[in-house]
């Protein structure tokens, strides 16, 4: 059975850079363009892992995982920030809010797919 990842992210480059990696790694890919749909993804499909970016329309990363980590049901599903954020404060906000970790755009697929893995694993 393949692992299931959610993409959530507003850019359509990123998202189908991502989705054409995770697939060709026999990962089942859903895809959410904000956090609201995201969230109603994760409550129907519980993936394995969330690549979370921060800045998007309507519901934001940082509310998409508050509402992760605060549902009993959800809490176990692994998140990873995929974000431009690149402060300390904003690191430190994500790890705090329950995010498993928080890699930095621009990246490099491979390490993407090395993290997830060893996250999963």
């Amino acid at each position: 059975m393949n692992r299931k990842i959610l993409i959530v992210d507003d850019e359509p480059n990123i998202v189908m850079t991502l989705e054409y990696t995770f697939k060709k790694n026999n990962f089942d890919v859903y895809i959410a363009r904000d956090g609201g749909e995201a969230i109603e993804i994760v409550k129907s499909v519980k993936p394995d892992v969330v690549l979370l970016d921060i800045m998007m329309p309507n519901v934001d990363g940082y509310q998409t995982l508050e509402f992760i980590k605060s549902n009993n049901e959800l809490r176990n599903i692994k998140v990873v920030f995929l974000t431009a954020k690149n402060k300390a404060s904003d690191i430190d906000k994500g790890l705090k809010l329950g995010a498993d970790k928080y890699l930095l755009k621009p990246f490099s697929i491979k390490k993407i797919v090395t993290e997830i893995n060893e996250l999963l694993n």
